[in-house]
């Protein structure tokens, strides 16, 4: 990537403290670049640039006098998922009822980004909630993929796949409950983490749901670990957080000798057809780098996944989704209407522990079936692309296959099912319609190092870096 604008985080520290970049001139590149860009793409809900500008003077400082050890985003420009609050500043999560709302304190990762020296320059847009895997809403309007306006970036974190795509910034946060993390990046060509839960705090209460979890997005995988390692730790706000890992290298070994597990359609899945050839290359190159490669097949339904998952949001994210917008139901997207009654009518159906007995099934299956193996490998989602401006409330084709619920043509959820499993979303080339498509990397529980591992060679033997949208 020879533009100042796509130039990676790694690539931007090394430069601040030889003295070659100042963080003064990136900020200005990405400023410059959202200007020319963000009226076609609209990633951003808030564009916070005079502070930036002052912060990455002070950054500029820091590094001339040599006081930079310690933060390690110093200079970086960073744009956060809204929902990832700031105090003072608005916290809405994209609801018209919710316009006027401010937040008190920092979300656990606005405090370590900053404390690093990460400097927030923009907040992303998401759907309503975070609730959908199109990112558009009546508050912000629709946010589009720079890789073809015509379709979507993906969602929830569609804002930060598509300013990463973009050139408008150098990282990115975002939040993972079904995939808001994984299918952004897999449909804008970007890398995102959904770390084990607990590994990276949130915000309670819903910190509790142990679907969810924070996370990173960049557009390389070393970048993606800089800020995961920012990122993780317990916190004092979030119960459930755990103490950090050994923190993750910025380059990693060679996949030689390492047993990974390939299933393309996890069940019943009904993939496209390119999305399968570019997982199926993304396999072959990783044999030919040494791994041995066993495809495997799991016993999994679309349609089964889809009902676990809606159990468990019946249980807990409807009801507070409910709360948060109880008189104002008619101000509401049509996809967060059919959320709400998706959910409430899951749980009528099945009781909290129907759905645990679910999950107990669904998550002894995956171990039964990588036992033996480092990892697993398998496509993020079975659809190459989403339209911007859809809200799928019919369904949707999958390459001639009708599916009742656009939920089931998306092969993230089993791993929120399977939240203690790490998973690193990394592209795997391109779709016939001219956007990237991704593949997950899930790892055993709490291997993080691993999925890194496997996702750097993924990069290494099929280069991305460089490739830009045409935009």
């Amino acid at each position: 990537m020879t533009k100042l604008h796509y130039l990676s985080a790694v690539e931007a520290l090394r430069l601040f403290r030889s003295r070659e970049l100042s963080p003064v001139e990136l900020m200005e590149a990405v400023i410059e670049r959202t200007a020319e860009v963000n009226g076609t793409v609209n990633a951003f809900t808030e564009q916070l640039h005079a502070e930036a500008m002052a912060a990455a003077r002070l950054a500029e400082h820091r590094y001339l006098a040599g006081e930079y050890d310690g933060a390690a985003l110093l200079g970086l420009s960073v744009a956060t998922k809204e929902k990832h609050a700031i105090a003072g500043r608005s916290f809405s999560q994209g609801l018209l009822a919710c316009a006027e709302d401010v937040a008190a304190v920092d979300h656990p990762v606005v405090e370590r980004i900053k404390a690093a020296g990460g400097i927030i320059h923009a907040r992303t847009t998401s759907p309503e909630f975070s609730c959908a895997t199109v990112t558009h809403s009546p508050m912000w309007g629709v946010t589009r993929n720079p890789w073809n306006p015509d379709c979507s970036p993906g969602g929830s974190s569609g804002g930060a796949g598509a300013a990463l795509a973009a050139g408008m910034t150098t990282l990115a946060t975002a939040s993972d409950i079904a995939g808001s993390t994984r299918l952004p990046a897999s449909f804008t060509g970007n890398v995102g983490y959904k770390a084990p839960y607990g590994r990276i705090p949130g915000m309670p209460p819903l910190s509790a749901d142990w679907y969810r979890g924070d996370g990173p997005m960049a557009r390389t995988v070393a970048d993606t670990a800089l800020l995961a390692n920012v990122m993780a730790g317990a916190h004092p706000l979030d119960h459930t957080s755990v103490g950090p890992a050994a923190p993750l290298p910025l380059e990693f070994e060679g996949v030689e000798g390492m047993r990974i597990a390939l299933c393309i359609r996890l069940g019943d899945y009904p993939v496209m057809s390119d999305v399968e050839s570019n997982t199926r290359a993304g396999a072959a190159a990783l044999e030919a780098a040494g791994a041995v490669v066993e495809e495997i097949e799991l016993p999994w339904s679309s349609r089964e996944i889809s009902e676990t998952i809606f159990t468990h949001f019946g249980h807990i994210l409807g009801p507070a989704m409910e709360r948060a917008t109880a008189g104002n139901e008619d101000r509401l997207a049509a996809y967060t209407r059919r959320f709400i009654a998706d959910a409430r009518a899951a749980a009528s159906r099945r009781s909290l522990l129907d759905g645990l007995t679910a999950e107990a099934r669904i998550q002894a299956q995956l171990a039964e079936a990588m036992a033996g193996f480092d990892a697993l490998i398998c496509p993020a989602s079975a659809v190459s692309a989403l339209k911007a401006d859809e809200d799928y409330l019919d369904g949707i084709d999958v390459g001639g296959v009708q599916l009742e619920h656009y939920w089931e043509a998306h092969m993230t959820a089993p791993f929120n099912i399977n939240n203690r499993c790490p998973v690193l979303a990394v592209p795997s080339g391109l779709a016939d319609v001219g956007i990237p498509t991704g593949v997950q990397i899930v790892g055993h529980p709490f291997d993080d190092h691993t999925v890194f591992r496997i996702g750097a060679a993924v990069e290494k033997i099929r280069p991305w870096a460089g490739m830009t949208p045409p935009l």
